[in-house]
């Protein structure tokens, strides 16, 4: 190639969010102009509005807005861009899209379309992988995709099995398949998603190793036929088989263990010339023998990790491949410093299965503090969009030593707000400060081994009675601004004082009532759930009150500094410590009667659209049977039966969206009905 420079000034970022934003901050230190491009669901984003110029790509669907080459090239020709960064995700590792720009005269910031081909299917790259010697796990990437031979291949490779999607990662269309019965439903189900998620439905299958490690080397190279690799990262700790806490250096490599590793991941990139920034997985077992997975041809979520210990900007070396410059250091000049810990938050209910949540996030609000960085796409206010990925953010924390860096996480982590949404917030900081970790014994059964049934927030009393004081002093003081008294008389005085006033908060699935006796100045007698002259009353005090952050005295002298943001549309307080987060619903002490949920009523746990109903009416099911799976957030969710019965309902048909909260059908206890 030339050795002249490419001449980059605008850069088109083909993502959106937090890796949206991150790409442009790079851009923007180097002095590159920045071109957003977006849906009609992402137009109020903070990454269209950061960006220096952005065009609307169309409806909030991928396919028809981020994942569609002829729309994205547009916009870069709209702009004059002359630089496109795919990011992660979306058509990050499409080969199209890097022969599209390189027709229309764009720099691809990325691999060549020919490493993209033969590392982005993972069904090529292990092939790849073996030729050039590095061991791979047994399994089938072969090209005939029939379900019969899938099938057949699965009863080679024994059970328990992986069935994976070649064209993508990220969890989507990942199925384990333990036993011959199951092959069937788990081939059509991941081959759906994997068509959802990436456009190919090809799947490859693997043996399943047992309490495996999952060990990935960050590579970088550059046209020149320099490539190195950055260390490793620890991504073990997985649900759904998809990554939420990240690491490096690993706990279970050693010195020469990480150097078999990074030569290996070289040797696999060298085979085909690899330039610009890449992943090489593998599965890692405790006798230190390590397979092959697979390669992201793409920045991975996440990067920072390796940044923070290697002291680079994944994106500006990036960026200066694309230019033609060469890397100017090679393996030796590189070191880790220090360990950094990267967890990733989502929108979702650990205690439910993960499941994604969407809507409103009320609250977000993250601390800043010494050695953390924080990479967000989203802010207060904004929505959580049943079309895309639930992630709301990356923290990353970085110390002198891994027990510094964990230190740092859990205290950003414990005081990180994020409300109006369920999120895995208090997990996170739950796997933080488990021995387990502490000690390393990691493996991709974490969270089953360690949290099985035990997933959610857990409950905390104490905490909840504090929230609702807090909620209590809040709309007292706010009931108070808005009167006329007559001076000199206290808020909330009675002739009778004997008599108190009673709160009632919803809290979760249970009613806190809370009676108190306002004294003035702050000044409250309160007892909970009992009345205020027949039981135990505590005395506490409003120290001070500026929005969000409340100062709280409790009888014995110990304050707590809370931070309370109202909903006032829903007449929700939600109340955040260092403890966790409460969210109190004030119950109207003479409630309207409602409409009664339909009873043995299967509604959809969030918006989706649904891929394919399995119940009939008059069937018999027993609990726990599917009967709908819906689509949302690029994930498959089952519908199931929550008793044994007969479905006297079904309410919707495939292809058809729905609400989340919508009937989707109905059991009733019961013998099916004659036919």
């Amino acid at each position: 190639m030339s050795n002249t420079p490419n001449v980059l000034r605008k850069v088109l970022i083909a993502n959106r969010g937090e890796i949206a934003r991150r790409i442009a901050r790079t851009c923007r230190r180097l002095g590159l102009a920045t071109v957003a491009v977006f849906s009609d669901a992402d137009e109020d984003a903070l990454f269209v509005q950061e960006a220096d110029e952005a065009v609307r790509l169309g409806p909030a669907p991928s396919r028809e807005s981020y994942l569609s080459i002829e729309k994205i090239l547009a916009a870069a020709r709209l702009t004059g861009a002359d630089a496109l960064h795919p990011g992660y995700g979306f058509l990050s590792e499409r080969a199209e899209l890097a022969e599209a720009c390189a027709a229309a005269g764009i720099t691809f910031v990325g691999p060549s379309p020919q490493a993209i081909r033969a590392m982005g299917l993972k069904r090529e790259a292990k092939r790849l992988a073996a030729a050039a010697g590095v061991p791979t796990v047994p399994g089938y990437s072969g090209d005939d995709q029939g379900d019969a031979t899938l099938a057949a291949k699965a009863l080679e490779v024994g059970f328990p099995l992986l069935l994976k999607a070649s064209a993508g990662g990220g969890g989507k269309g990942m199925r384990v398949v333990r036993a011959a019965g199951e092959i069937e439903a788990s081939l059509a189900a991941a081959r759906r998603e994997a068509l959802a998620a990436f456009g190919d439905d090809t799947l490859i299958i693997e043996r399943y190793v047992s309490s495996p490690r999952h060990v990935e080397i960050q590579i970088l190279g550059d046209t020149h036929g320099n490539l190195v690799h950055l260390f490793e990262r620890e991504c073990s700790i997985q649900r759904r088989h998809q990554k939420i806490l990240e690491e490096s250096p690993s706990p279970a490599l050693t010195p020469a263990l990480r150097a078999a590793m990074g030569e290996a991941a070289v040797r696999v990139g060298r085979a085909i010339g690899y330039s610009s920034a890449g992943t090489v997985e593998f599965i890692l077992g405790d006798d230190g023998a390590f397979y092959f997975l697979e390669v992201n041809t793409r920045l991975q979520v996440e990067h920072p990790v390796t940044e923070m210990v290697t002291g680079l900007d994944l994106v500006a070396e990036q960026l200066r491949v694309a230019r033609g410059e060469p890397l100017g250091y090679g393996q030796d000049d590189l070191v880790q410093r220090g360990h950094a810990i990267e967890v990733r938050l989502y929108a979702e209910d650990p205690a439910s299965g993960f499941l994604p949540q969407a809507g409103t996030l009320v609250d977000f609000h993250v601390p800043e503090d010494e050695g953390v960085r924080l990479d967000t796409g989203v802010r207060s206010g904004d929505e959580v969009s049943i079309h895309y990925d639930p992630m709301i953010a990356k923290i990353i924390a970085h110390g002198a030593s891994r027990a510094e860096a964990t230190r740092r996480l859990v205290r950003t982590l414990e005081r990180t707000s994020v409300q109006g949404l369920a999120s895995n917030r208090a997990l996170l900081v739950r796997i933080l400060e488990h021995p387990a970790f502490a000690a390393g014994e990691l493996d991709t059964h974490f969270l089953d081994r360690h949290f099985a049934g035990a997933l959610g927030e857990p409950a905390d009393p104490s905490r909840d009675r504090l929230a609702a004081i807090a909620a209590m002093m809040i709309a007292h003081e706010a009931h108070a601004a808005s009167r006329e008294v007559v001076p000199g008389v206290p808020n909330g005085f009675r002739v009778n004082f004997s008599v108190p006033q009673t709160v009632t908060y919803g809290v979760g699935d249970r009613s806190l009532t809370l009676a108190y006796r306002s004294r003035g100045k702050g000044r409250f007698d309160v007892a909970l759930d009992v009345p205020l002259h027949g039981g135990e009353s505590r005395a506490v005090r409003l120290v001070s009150w500026a929005e969000p952050t409340l100062v709280l005295e409790d009888h014995d002298g110990h304050r707590h500094t809370l931070r309370v943001v109202v909903d006032e549309a829903a007449a929700t307080f939600y109340v955040h410590s260092t403890r966790g987060s409460t969210a109190l619903v004030e119950r109207p002490r003479f409630p309207e009667p409602g409409a009664e949920a339909v009873a043995g009523g299967c509604v959809a746990p969030m918006p989706g659209r649904i891929v394919q109903v399995l119940a009939a009416e008059g069937q018999a099911v027993a609990r726990g049977a599917v009967l709908v799976i819906l689509e949302a957030m690029k994930m498959e969710h089952s519908v199931v039966a929550a008793i044994d019965g007969v479905v006297t309902r079904v309410a919707v048909q495939a292809g058809e969206q729905v609400e989340g909260g919508q009937i989707l059908a109905v059991v009733e206890a019961g013998e099916a009905a004659a036919v």
